[in-house]
């Protein structure tokens, strides 16, 4: 490096696209300059430690990709035209960089300087870091703090960067359930040709692409790339003397600094954008309750969250204390499931706990913090101290201690189990159950603790699978359920056991069939699957026919048990004719729902009645599979004690039954509240009279099911923030009818949803910005109703889950503009119609329903 000025060319360039690519090519723009390069300085003792001034030239800013004049946004504008003066002047003026073995140890430029022209500078620093010989290392550079491999060969180096290991100042969060999630794929690969171990060109090619788990093909990619390559070297100037590298720069010029090789966190800077006060105001009519099932509510959802993210407190309780009732509910999910410190401050001061008119929106709130994507430990806080308060109404209490299990469940998941406040509330839930003698009370912790998951909850549940009150033991039974099979001892699996079989008291029949779902469900041993074969047969009317069809679903639908219950069967006489013949209604079926090469769905339905004709228990469960697996919903529905109606028998042990019918529902793994239609004999008949068939709402409201943010720092010193969000609008009533009259009765669960995921990767250099965004929309209905007459025995019944015809649409946008306001926009959509089916149920009730729709006519 005999005093020559090295003069290199040098490019960068950003390119935003969906993942595949697409035909019109990619949003973006590329930066050319020249580069002048310099030995300022060396060690005397050590030739490998040198100081190196760049200077940048000759700045030129183009589209990435080819355009025409009218599609490119740069047409007639030069780069100081674009920048602006004084960003000009900040990026060509010289910085300089401190290398000892080919590593950055310093770098050195101007704090005054504009963060996005530092970061550019980092990245032409970052790019002449190089080593010669093979092997891994960590070293700092624009993008952060990585693990890289350095491959040399003959005159030539790869460097391949570990880009999951980059530690970086900036903070991001992403949905903690696969399912719901985004995965990342990242790439950055540079190749340095050298001679006499001086850099004559690098190329570095980085690529980011993100996907939507639920459906690979929502994808979107950063591509960014650099090239910078020796033209020629002239006589440059003399090397300055100097005992150490900072006096050396001091002495240069007194304004230079070490500013840090790492990329510094730049401000987007939003011009004319819209107050969050004014976006809600150009929303406000999608969040109508009757917009609730089109995708428009859940796309003005998601665009709402992105405006109260950067919005204060005060700015969001303004939109809260000006929304009209009917839309205030939306809000409340809105800003919620937002999660900033400024969201949850304005909605605790928003809502006066104590107050039984507010039961709405405080269990809109509860749920959405329930329901949120990346709960901190101050939302749960919040929940601990609301609890500790005075209510307006019990229903609010029970929902805060519920939700309060859920917030458990996902801090533990994220390794917060040891959090404060996750301590003190596992606290509070676990010592629950035996704190108190009220049965609602009982039932309000263990379903917090059926939310919590907890492993230590395992042995209070197994304690209450066997108490005196038939709800206790479906709570903790199903709550068995959910956990690993790991987890199951043989103490859980022997109390279980015990309550099927009735060792020790008489049970009510739905308490029985839950036991049987944790049997079969938790890996059972050859003994205990001989043991339930061997009781078809002797069990309570309906029951014998209930477990029959469980059983022969499971191995149908080859369920895990299906190898176990196959081998009992042949080995042993316990599948003999007449206790496999058994007449009743009760069956349980499983199915597909939807399958697709990105998520599988399935659903199971199971129905239970008593001896009498009427329904028990009805369990409609739908699950999601793609990366991990999610239950999307279970709706329960449960009714006992209607014997007297009819004058009809009650079956063993279901005799002093207090009449009750009721819906619990589960929605993304999350326990809701259970609801009550009626409860108790005048309740019941005051509701029969006035029952206008009219369905009860059970959930309502907007969730925020996937949320995935960050930002990725490129290797040419840029910044891509992406924005992931699925919104889902859900409306969800059941329903029952009882006409004594025709015999009949009809219970109907009715889902309605519209369903938005947005997509957006961002290049935003504050005087231009490139992006693109995938999305894609649903809207679809599910209903589901059971008619029984209960004329003769056995009893008609006919079941039928029908969708309806829904349209799916996808869209890509790409975008792009200056920051004096000019701008392109180009957008593509794809739009079906998936045509509606009823389910397949078994044959059996094929049959049924015809016989019933004959006779009603």
């Amino acid at each position: 490096l005999l005093h020559l000025l090295y003069k290199f060319s040098y490019t960068t360039e950003v390119l935003v696209d969906k993942a595949r690519g697409s035909k019109e090519g990619s949003a973006g723009y590329k930066i050319s300059s020249d580069v002048d390069v310099n030995l300022v300085w060396r060690d005397p003792s050590s030739k490998d430690d040198q100081l190196i001034q760049l200077a940048i030239s000759n700045v030129r800013i183009d589209p990435a990709t080819h355009r025409s004049e009218k599609k490119n946004i740069l047409h007639g504008s030069t780069a100081e035209s674009v920048l602006g003066k004084t960003k000009m002047a900040a990026l060509t003026k010289p910085f300089m960089v401190h290398l000892r073995n080919g590593k950055a140890k310093a770098f050195y430029s101007f704090w005054a300087e504009p963060a996005t022209i530092k970061n550019i500078k980092r990245g032409l620093a970052s790019l002449l870091q190089v080593q010669l010989r093979t092997g891994k290392v960590v070293e700092n550079d624009v993008s952060g703090r990585c693990t890289v491999e350095y491959k040399a060969a003959q005159g030539q180096v790869t460097r391949t960067k570990n880009l999951e290991t980059c530690k970086t100042a900036e903070s991001g969060f992403t949905t903690h359930s696969q399912v719901l999630g985004v995965s990342k794929k990242s790439s950055s690969v540079t190749v340095f040709t050298l001679e006499d171990g001086f850099i004559r060109s690098a190329v570095a090619e980085e690529t980011h692409s993100l996907a939507v788990n639920a459906r690979r093909s929502a994808a979107a990619k950063v591509v960014s790339r650099q090239t910078l390559t020796l033209v020629g070297t002239e006589a440059g100037p003399l090397e300055a003397a100097g005992k150490d590298v900072t006096g050396v720069v001091k002495s240069i010029d007194a304004k230079f600094a070490a500013v840090g090789i790492m990329a510094e966190k730049v401000k987007s800077q939003c011009k004319g954008c819209p107050s969050l006060f004014e976006h809600w105001q150009s929303q406000q009519k999608q969040l109508e309750p009757a917009s609730l099932s089109k995708a428009t509510a859940p796309r003005s959802f998601l665009a709402l969250i992105q405006s109260i993210r950067k919005a204060s407190k005060d700015e969001i309780l303004k939109v809260l204390k000006s929304a009209s009732k009917t839309t205030l509910p939306q809000v409340v999910d809105a800003v919620t499931s937002s999660q900033t410190e400024a969201s949850l401050d304005a909605m605790l001061e928003f809502l006066n706990f104590t107050d039984a008119k507010g039961l709405v929106l405080q269990e809109r709130f509860l749920y959405a913090c329930g329901f949120s994507s990346h709960p901190n430990e101050r939302m749960l806080q919040a929940l601990l101290d609301i609890s500790k308060g005075k209510f307006g109404s019990t229903d609010i209490k029970e929902s805060v201690v519920i939700i309060m299990g859920a917030l458990i469940h996902k801090l533990c998941q994220k390794g917060g189990c040891d959090l404060p406040a996750v301590v003190q509330a596992k606290k509070l839930i676990l010592a629950g159950p035996d704190s108190t003698e009220v049965e609602s009370e009982v039932q309000m912790y263990l379903l917090a603790l059926k939310n919590s998951m907890l492993p230590e909850a395992i042995p209070i549940f197994t304690k209450f699978a066997e108490s005196e009150v038939g709800a206790y033991n479906t709570i903790a039974l199903t709550a068995l359920q959910r956990y690993n099979v790991n987890l199951m001892t043989n103490e859980v699996k022997q109390t279980v056991n015990r309550v099927y079989h009735q060792n020790r008291r008489i049970y009510e029949k739905n308490v029985r069939a839950a036991a049987a779902d944790v049997i079969l469900s938790s890996n059972p041993s050859y003994i205990e699957v001989k043991n339930l074969l061997l009781s078809i047969g002797n069990l309570p009317h309906e029951m014998n026919k209930y477990m029959l069809s469980k059983i022969q679903d499971i191995v149908r639908f080859q369920l895990p048990a299906s190898k176990v219950i196959q081998k009992a069967m042949k080995d042993m006489n316990s599948a003999n004719y007449n206790r496999f013949s058994k007449v009743g209604s009760s069956s349980a079926y499983s199915g597909f729902m939807a399958q697709s090469a990105d998520v599988t769905s399935t659903y199971s339905l199971d129905i239970l009645y008593s001896g009498s004709g009427i329904l028990r228990r009805s369990n409609m469960n739908i699950y999601g599979a793609s990366k991990g697996a999610i239950l999307l919903q279970e709706k329960e529905f449960r009714s006992q004690g209607l014997e007297s109606l009819i004058a009809a028998t009650p079956d063993e042990g279901e005799e002093d039954l207090e009449s009750f019918a009721g819906m619990s529902a589960l929605l993304f793994d999350i326990q809701l509240r259970p609801v009550t239609f009626f409860k108790g004999y005048s309740d019941l008949m005051s509701k029969m009279f006035s029952m206008t068939g009219e369905p009860m709402n059970v959930v309502k409201g907007l969730i925020l099911l996937t949320d995935h943010s960050e930002v990725i720092t490129l290797q040419s010193g840029l910044k891509a923030s992406a924005e992931f969000q699925g919104g889902l609008a859900i409306d969800i009533s059941g329903g029952m009818e009882i006409s004594l009259w025709y015999r009949e009765s009809k219970t109907s669960v009715n889902n309605r949803g519209a369903f938005v995921v947005t997509g957006n990767v961002t290049v935003d250099m504050d005087f231009m910005r490139a992006g693109v965004e995938v999305s894609f929309e649903t809207e679809a209905s599910l209903d589901f109703i059971t008619t029984v007459q209960f004329s003769e025995y056995p009893f008609l019944v006919c079941m039928q889950m029908d969708k309806a015809t829904f349209p799916f649409s996808e869209h890509l946008t790409k975008y792009e503009s200056l920051s004096s306001g000019k701008s392109i926009v180009s957008r593509k959509s794809k739009k079906q119609l998936v045509p509606g089916s009823e389910f397949p149920l078994h044959q059996e009730n094929s049959n049924m329903c015809k016989k019933v729709f004959d006779s009603n006519w």
